[in-house]
């Protein structure tokens, strides 16, 4: 019971004003936190199936790329809803309540123009790794023995999620310029 509730006051909780869809993110970063944990227990059997016993697997490397690139890529959404991420403190700190709230403001407003572009970009890359040159849908792969569809599925990950850190930014900018 102890271990429950220390793990519940380590947990991040989203900022108010990140509003339901940083308190959605939030809970789902345990699902992403689980990935970090799975791909540690992938590259420990990858070390005893190689050198243990002389027989690598074809797997491992690569879903361990996929389960890390894709928690990175959530990790900045996280941070935008729990407002975790970097900031010079040196001046904001020396800021007054209302130029703070100046600031979010405006630093929420670039932000979402910022990762709307990036997802138009992401867009475009999107559209040559999921569909041939002729139309049909068909996921860009590794080209590895393996061959998984990671990369066509990491950037139809990255455009999603930059779609959803402008959304979260655009609910930042209009919760601060609501809030008093």
């Amino acid at each position: 019971m102890a271990h429950q509730t220390e793990a519940k006051e380590n947990r991040q909780e989203s900022i108010p004003e990140a509003g339901v869809l940083g308190r959605l993110v939030t809970r789902l970063g345990d699902v992403f936190a689980i990935a970090i944990v799975l791909s540690a227990c992938a590259l420990i059997f990858e070390v005893v199936m190689r050198y243990g016993f002389n027989a690598p697997t074809k797997w491992a490397h690569e879903t361990v790329i996929f389960l890390t690139a894709i928690t990175f890529v959530f990790g900045g959404l996280y941070a935008a809803a729990t407002n975790k991420h970097i900031r010079v403190v040196l001046i904001y700190d020396l800021l007054t309540p209302q130029l703070r709230r100046a600031f979010n403001i405006g630093i929420s407003l670039v932000c979402a123009t910022a990762t709307a572009l990036f997802s138009w970009a992401a867009w475009l890359v999107v559209q040559r790794a999921v569909w041939t040159p002729a139309g049909e849908f068909r996921l860009e792969t590794s080209g590895s023995a393996w061959d998984p569809p990671t990369p066509g599925l990491m950037k139809l990950f990255l455009m999603g999620i930059l779609i959803l850190m402008s959304v979260q930014f655009a609910v930042l900018a209009v919760n601060y310029l609501r809030r008093k």
